[in-house]
């Protein structure tokens, strides 16, 4: 059930051009031996994945990198908006254990979350102030900053899914579609 959702909704992230995904499945059963499994592949190459929020009927479920949201979550600006919603910058798996406390307890979407998945903290700046004013373009995000370069971004988005789908639908298997992380 998760490697389908997976391949459905978190292609970049497995191709390693996107930080994170997020996805909910329709869970009646408990999911943590099925993620505990796939961990055992995923962290081999570089990904992680993790339940952010359980519900009655559904568990919303974060794929990712974590060089890569280190790498993001250290940008000052990133940093400033998340020292802003008071989520300890230094430590991304603090950063990550404090948005899923967020999730559990927040009365509105945490709009932060944009952070972890690889948007750009401008805009997710400018969605934080006024979701509706400024956006410039929208795809997997709404863009407000550089329309041209989220453009591109999403189109390369967008080829990866339908990559992605055809691989799966061919029978090729997970551990085969996931790009490892190269080593710096």
């Amino acid at each position: 059930m998760l490697q389908e959702a997976m391949i459905a909704h978190c292609a970049p992230t497995l191709a390693g051009i996107k930080t994170g995904n997020l996805f909910s499945v329709h869970t009646e059963e408990e999911l943590t031996d099925e993620i505990r499994a796939l961990n055992g592949i995923l962290t081999k190459k570089g990904l992680r994945l993790i339940p952010v929020k359980k519900a009655e009927k559904y568990t919303l479920v974060y794929l990712y990198r974590p060089k890569k949201l280190r790498d993001d979550l250290d940008s000052p600006e990133a940093a400033d908006i998340l020292e802003e919603k008071g989520y300890p910058c230094k430590n991304p798996n603090c950063c990550l254990v404090e948005l899923v406390k967020h999730l559990e307890k927040d009365e509105d979407f945490p709009h932060e979350i944009g952070l972890f998945l690889g948007y750009p903290p401008k805009d997710v700046k400018c969605f934080m102030k006024n979701p509706c004013e400024g956006v410039r373009c929208s795809g997997c995000w709404k863009a407000y900053t550089n329309c041209r370069k989220a453009q591109k971004t999403f189109e390369q988005f967008k080829k990866c899914m339908r990559v992605y789908r055809k691989k799966a639908e061919s029978g090729r298997p997970l551990e085969d579609m996931i790009v490892a992380e190269r080593d710096e």
